[in-house]
């Protein structure tokens, strides 16, 4: 079985502390510490199947196949495989408006 690289773009990072940020705010810094590990570990769990992933339904509706996503709900992990290499592009909540959002940061809209 092929064993890929995970990254993440350095935008994905800022995604995944504005979480953790918004929680430890909102709720509790336990939780917020849980949920960035929950996601983290969606994360490098694309080493081993990265193309298990459905194409995103925004995406998909201007005919882009190249990007894939996988859920820790209420969060979309949205990602590219490459030849040995899976970079992480967003974490964003779904609840967002995903469609101007993958525009803006996937299709350089």
């Amino acid at each position: 079985m092929k064993h890929y690289k995970v990254v993440l773009a350095e935008q994905t990072v800022l995604d995944l502390d504005d979480i953790a940020r918004y929680i430890a705010l909102h709720d509790l810094p336990q939780k917020a510490e849980q949920v960035a590990h929950r996601i983290e570990e969606a994360l490098s769990s694309l080493a081993s199947l990265p193309n298990r992933g459905a194409y995103p339904r925004e995406l998909l509706a201007v005919g882009n196949r190249n990007f894939r996503e996988i859920h820790f709900k209420p969060y979309r992990i949205v990602y590219r495989v490459y030849d040995r290499e899976v970079v992480a592009f967003l974490i964003a909540d779904g609840r967002r408006d995903m469609r101007a959002l993958l525009a803006r940061r996937l299709l350089g809209a």
